[in-house]
């Protein structure tokens, strides 16, 4: 029967590389030893029609729910997790009903069989990754919705829709161009691919005999996705007080120190914390995934730079910080009093009006705002600087030399060698011809269309540029932590320089810059995943390209259907009372459209701005690596010193905002119990259970959301009114200024 994608190596080739995996060496990295296993059946079938079905009905229906729900005030997001436990059931339903009939594909050789035969782990992995495509979000769109209901401008659809694509699609080159770094290399274990071979290999798929006295993984995932599916409706409907509970500012009433101190949504969050794993996850990904030392370096950061290092800067009145909101993302006028865009934006030309900027006010943010941003220059400066002295320029060397060389000269661990026994590899030229198309059609995007998106073909190609000196740093440590800097805040510098009071312009470069290294460290992430699952690789490139291809075209028409239909979306003061339509996840990505595409960053952060200071940010960052790399050496015996990663240090909690206190709080406190206490106490109960309980607890909320938001929250339609049915924390003193003459927003107390 013949296959549309090739997987399997010729005979002669295999027996060369079968000789290579006698060695049998397994991976050095724990965790990996500790969960996935070292077999492989290579007669399992994976891209079948159940696979092509159920993947793209899966795919269209999360990329629509997540968009549609996106735009409302209480958003469903449905993770990827939740078709995973879907598509099992369907999957075997599907194996025993289907005729086992063979389709022949008209002029061509390529034929396929309705039923292969049993449903098995390869199909249900490559179904998910297949559907997951459509629950991570087309940054674009944001795009798309702030011209159309912010700025409230046209653009044209075919525009907008090439936009959305290529900026998906362009990360392919690059992921094309690093696999070999970082996805061959047993050292880049890529942490959070281990929660999902955990459900699929051994919770979901594998004949587990039950333990004496104990429960199998699948026994413990049910029983784990039945409690947390059970008690999700307490804080997603009938307690969503309990989602931040802030003691101090249940004592200190009437004080606004103390309530900047102890509130988890607007202040420091000393001593609050969610009995919520949604509040755990929702910014940090699960804490479950992070290695114990990134445990530790997350949490240095947050005390330091959170509980010390802005309450100093904050009671200093750094950047006049007393004026405004101790911790918001909005911008701000002198008095403090919310900035007004309308009074500097020149309509016409859709540029800033300098004159009126001037004669009205700069911009001036919170301090926490200011300081994200701040951290995010210092936070690519240090990946740069760690990678450079940690893994070296040898050791670059060397991983290009193992990436180009004969397959039995390449360094790989039982996992590699399994994959280059078996399966063909995705030839490299299918990468590049992506790469090629997806150019020519981003420069036709932004010059066609009489230049909508501000933005010249020059400007594609420095994008282009950046993402690609990022994409292997940045996914060393990523591949290592799990944790992810991004390239937003320095891809909109740098356009804002070069084309100030384009906001278009700006956020059409950041796009490309950032998402397409985004993208392309989301297709290893995969391509790890498939290699731990033993997909073969031309048959994940396949399910990722297309499922790309569907969810954008899913993202955006439902995006442009929605922002044609509802009248006055996003624009909460004209919506009717109650409407759902507030697009909150759009209010930072307006914000920083102000900041560095209209304002620019010559206003905001040059010479004799309010924020010029924060430049030197980026001299912090790149020294801060420097003095641990001296100490290592000077300590060599110091096996801790070389842990110290101020990547993720810095990277962690400059996502402050959006990201709040009570989310680190609690995300630290689970990270420490299961990663850290369980792991050294009971390692072995760790290997068995600890990734499936953390995919457990996803599902679970995941369904019992769904169930919530149509049957209770939908449109507001029930309610319950006590004091612990609302989700703020009870700080409402905390969003207040501490200075005179600043304005106060009503509640607030007088300042004398």
């Amino acid at each position: 029967m013949g296959s549309i994608v090739d997987d399997h190596i010729q005979s002669e080739d295999e027996v060369v590389l079968r000789e290579m995996t006698d060695e049998n060496d397994d991976s050095p990295i724990e965790q990996v030893r500790l969960t996935v296993p070292t077999t492989d059946d290579p007669s399992q079938p994976c891209l079948t029609f159940r696979c092509w079905v159920m993947g793209c009905v899966f795919c269209v229906a999360l990329a629509f729910v997540n968009q549609f729900f996106g735009f409302r005030t209480n958003q469903l997001s449905i993770s990827s997790v939740c078709i995973q436990i879907v598509a099992l059931p369907i999957g075997r339903w599907m194996a025993k009903v289907l005729p086992k009939k063979t389709i022949k594909v008209p002029l061509t050789n390529w034929s396929f069989s309705l039923n292969p035969g049993p449903f098995n782990v390869k199909e249900h992995a490559l179904i998910t990754i297949f559907a997951g495509s459509g629950a991570g979000g087309v940054y674009a769109i944001g795009i798309l919705t702030i011209v159309k209901a912010f700025y409230h401008r046209s653009i044209d659809f075919f525009a907008a829709f090439l936009l959305t694509q290529t900026t998906q699609l362009l990360g392919y080159g690059w992921a094309g161009i690093f696999r070999k770094f970082l996805v061959d290399s047993p050292f880049m274990w890529w942490p959070g691919s281990l929660i999902q071979v955990s459900l699929f290999s051994r919770a979901l798929n594998e004949e587990e005999k039950r333990p004496k006295g104990g429960v199998s993984r699948f026994q413990f995932f049910l029983i784990v996705l039945a409690c947390s599916f059970a008690y999700y409706i307490v804080p997603n409907f009938f307690f969503p007080a309990i989602s931040s509970l802030s003691l101090i500012c249940w004592i200190w009433k009437k004080s606004v120190v103390a309530q900047q101190f102890g509130s988890g949504h607007k202040g420091v969050g000393v001593g609050s914390i969610g009995i919520d794993w949604v509040v755990a996850t929702s910014w940090l990904g699960s804490p479950i995934a992070a290695p114990p030392f990134v445990l530790f370096n997350i949490l240095a950061g947050f005390i330091i730079l959170v509980y010390i290092v802005m309450p100093v800067a904050y009671w200093t009145n750094l950047y006049d910080a007393r004026t405004y909101e101790f911790f918001s993302s909005h911008l701000f006028e002198k008095s403090g009093k919310k900035y007004d865009l309308d009074r500097v934006l020149d309509e016409k030309t859709f540029s800033l009006n300098v004159a009126n900027y001037e004669n009205y006010s700069k911009i001036y943010m919170s301090i926490f705002f200011a300081s994200a941003y701040g951290l995010g220059f210092a936070t690519l400066a240090a990946t740069i600087s760690h990678v450079f002295l940690f893994q070296g320029a040898r050791y670059m060397w060397k991983l290009w030399r193992q990436a180009t060389s004969k397959a039995k000269e390449k360094v790989l661990d039982v996992h590699g060698r399994i994959m280059k026994t078996n399966y063909r590899e995705v030839p490299h030229w299918w990468f590049y011809l992506i790469l090629v198309v997806v150019t020519a059609l981003s420069i036709f995007a932004c010059e066609g269309f009489g230049g909508q998106l501000q933005l010249p073909y020059w400007g594609i190609f420095l994008a282009m540029g950046m993402a690609f000196f990022f994409t292997l740093p940045i996914g060393v440590i990523a591949a290592t932590t799990n944790q992810q800097p991004g390239l937003n805040i320095i891809t909109e510098m740098v356009i804002g320089y070069i084309l100030p009071g384009k906001p278009l312009a700006n956020v059409a470069f950041k796009t490309y810059g950032y998402i397409s290294m985004t993208q392309a460290h989301s297709f290893l992430a995969d391509f790890k995943l498939g290699q731990y699952m033993k997909i073969p690789p031309r048959s994940m490139f396949a399910a990722q390209l297309v499922g790309t291809l569907i969810a954008n075209l899913t993202y955006f028409g439902t995006a442009w259907w929605l922002l044609e239909s509802v009248p006055n979306i996003c624009q909460a003061d004209l919506l009717p009372e109650g409407s759902p339509w507030t697009c909150p996840g759009d209010d930072v990505f307006y914000s920083a459209s102000i900041i560095w595409g209209v304002v620019g960053p010559k206003r905001m952060f040059g010479p004799g701005s309010v924020y010029s200071s924060l430049n030197y940010y980026f001299l912090i960052g790149l020294m801060l690596p420097l003095t641990v790399w001296i100490f290592s050496r000077i300590f060599p015996d110091k096996k801790w010193i070389p842990l110290i990663n101020f990547p993720v240090i810095l990277g962690a909690t400059g996502i402050m905002p959006p990201a709040k206190a009570v989310n680190f709080n609690t995300w630290l406190v689970v990270g420490f119990i299961v990663n850290y206490w369980v792991f050294k106490r009971n390692k072995r109960w760790w290997g068995r259970y600890a990734y499936v309980l953390s995919a457990a607890m996803d599902a679970g909320t995941g369904f019992m959301g769904v169930v919530t938001f149509f049957a209770l929250n939908n449109d507001n339609l029930y309610s319950i009114n006590w004091w612990g049915g609302d989700a703020n924390d009870y700080c409402p003193l905390a969003s207040c200024p501490t200075i005179a003459g600043a304005y106060a927003p009503e509640g607030c107390p007088a300042i004398h």
